[in-house]
């Protein structure tokens, strides 16, 4: 473990600097606000198209694989729903909790460091991990949220749903890139340069992004961010670790390389969200803080497991 964690300290040292950068007021708000934008609609994409683009369809599609990773988020998405309705929580604060507790930032963290980490060959098990979340959950939790408010889910919702997912960049970017891949077109050299260029800035961009935006982050609610931070931690990749390997037999490298992104920390979109909607936006902050704090330590000791 101690040589993952030593590759793994890189990573979280961009992180550090860019909270430090933060926290003494030399990167604003609104700096970090831009800089996270220029990482998402153009860096991010440009790494994702690039990617896509170059992976087979079987690389990028394996339906057991998602299945597996579906199967066991959606226990700890349950439990953690459960335990906020014995709480007597509301629908919408049960639905921001449960996305706490399931959604890595598979992203902005996720993707750079474990292709680094484990290899190219995690590129489509990463990818089909960010599909699914996208997908599925940062759908679900929109559905969950506004249906609770109207008393039904209408039409307006699902419209409001499907053009988030048509605009959102890594949706737009993955997809991209499976038709330039089904159709079998090659990349000009140029653009593979370009995006290859581009691509390069994603990573110290996006974790300089998101140690900078933890500044902003406080820790109120420790109790209930501690319970979001260890289902996030630990029973969400136990929970996909059973299902991958114990369920659906899943191969031994993309099982691995799907529980590693299991073990990533808590999504700064949940907090977007639950700030746009108004629901129990502090302790999604304190989870994302506490969460992403820990991970130096527990994301390494995940790694090193699933290497073994």
């Amino acid at each position: 473990m101690w040589d993952i964690l030593l590759q793994t300290l890189p990573f979280f040292a961009l992180i550090g600097l860019g909270y430090g950068s933060g926290r003494t007021g030399f990167f604003s708000s609104e700096a970090t606000a831009y800089l996270t934008k220029f990482v998402f609609y153009f860096a991010l994409s440009a790494m994702l198209v690039r990617f896509s683009a170059n992976l087979s369809i079987g690389d990028l599609i394996s339906w057991p694989f998602m299945g597996a990773y579906l199967s066991g988020t959606v226990v700890v998405y349950l439990l953690v729903t459960a335990v906020a309705m014995v709480r007597r929580l509301s629908v919408a604060e049960a639905a921001v909790e449960a996305q706490t507790g399931v959604i890595g930032n598979v992203g902005f963290l996720g993707i750079p460091m474990l292709v680094m980490l484990l290899g190219e060959g995690a590129i489509g098990p990463v990818m089909m991990v960010l599909v699914v979340d996208l997908i599925v959950f940062s759908s679900l939790i929109v559905i969950l949220i506004t249906g609770s408010r109207d008393g039904r889910v209408s039409w307006r919702v699902l419209n409001t749903v499907a053009l988030g997912l048509v605009k959102n960049p890594m949706i737009v970017s993955i997809t991209l890139g499976i038709t330039i891949t089904a159709l079998g077109l090659p990349l000009p050299a140029p653009v593979n340069s370009f995006l290859t260029i581009l691509g390069a800035a994603a990573t110290p961009g996006a974790l300089f992004a998101i140690g900078a935006s933890l500044a902003s982050k406080s820790a109120e609610r420790i109790a209930v961010a501690g319970w979001l931070s260890l289902s996030k931690l630990v029973l969400h990749p136990a929970a996909v670790a059973f299902a991958a390997y114990g369920l659906f037999h899943i191969p031994a490298y993309p099982a691995s390389v799907m529980v590693a992104a299991a073990s990533l920390p808590v999504a700064g979109n949940v907090f977007i969200l639950a700030q746009h909607y108004g629901v129990a936006p502090m302790r999604v902050s304190a989870s994302i803080l506490i969460s992403t704090a820990l991970s130096v330590f527990t994301v390494s000791a995940v790694i090193a497991w699933v290497q073994v």
